[in-house]
């Protein structure tokens, strides 16, 4: 059965990094197989993992749609569902020991309810042939609210640590009890920790009813790999940013 895991918050956060350093974790621990899922239309989760750019579910649907628009269809003896998981499956990009799937935009500019729904369903039909799914969410959760046949077992929310991005973690919250997906655990991550957790923080975070699992530090090595376009994945075992996204795995995953 496929372990899903969410990583949520606003941009910025340091989001993206946790899912790239939550990948490799599974992956050095032997956990299985892996999805990484970029459900952020902003698209950065292959440069943390070190992966070109790959072709976004998006694009694949605006491209069809203009195919049909401008009159040259389909290849001959292919159904829409048929053609749509061929080219996702194409669009897949292969790292070392897991997998990435980018969403791109939830909607395109028209209206495209049928093929959106058909997407989803495929989208969910491969996921699930992966142990563990790993998808990286913007704070709006859109797509997450779009998927269809599979719960989360795992959502953590990212946020630094300031009271306003403690109110944005519990928007995060609060819209994901409203979704139609089940959530099973939800937990909080403050990144860019500088000493010790302000204790404002830590009381904020249990007023607006947001687990704390964990915290990770303020880590010099996170914008020099940034600096100089090297992939976080890479990040040396002496990292405290590694580290501690290590302890909250060890916390929250039975691997």
């Amino acid at each position: 059965m496929t372990f899903t895991i969410a990583v949520a918050g606003k941009g910025g956060t340091g989001k993206t990094t946790l899912a790239g350093l939550l990948i490799r974790y599974l992956h050095e621990h032997d956990a299985g197989s892996i999805l990484a899922i970029d459900a952020d239309p902003a698209t950065n989760l292959h440069t943390v993992l070190g992966l070109p750019e790959p072709t976004s579910v998006g694009n694949i649907r605006e491209e069809t749609a203009e195919q049909v628009s401008r009159g040259s269809g389909l290849p001959a003896g292919m159904s829409k569902q048929d053609y749509f998981e061929y080219q996702i499956n194409q669009a897949i990009v292969e790292g070392q020991g897991f997998d990435l799937l980018a969403m791109g935009r939830p909607e395109g500019r028209g209206c495209y309810c049928a093929a959106n729904n058909m997407l989803r369903v495929i989208i969910d039909q491969i996921a699930g042939s992966y142990d563990y799914v790993v998808m990286d969410n913007e704070a709006g959760l859109e797509h997450l609210s779009r998927r269809t046949t599979r719960d989360v077992d795992l959502l953590l929310i990212v946020s630094d640590p300031s009271l306003r991005g403690l109110t944005t973690a519990g928007r995060v919250l609060e819209l994901s009890r409203e979704l139609k997906t089940v959530v099973g655990r939800t937990g909080l991550v403050v990144n860019r920790v500088q000493g010790e957790l302000p204790p404002p923080i830590a009381d904020r975070a249990l007023a607006l009813g947001l687990d704390l699992v964990g915290t990770i530090p303020e880590d010099p090595l996170v914008p020099a790999f940034d600096s100089y376009g090297k992939p976080l994945i890479a990040l040396p075992a002496e990292s405290p940013a590694l580290q501690a996204a290590y302890a909250i795995a060890d916390r929250v995953l039975k691997v």
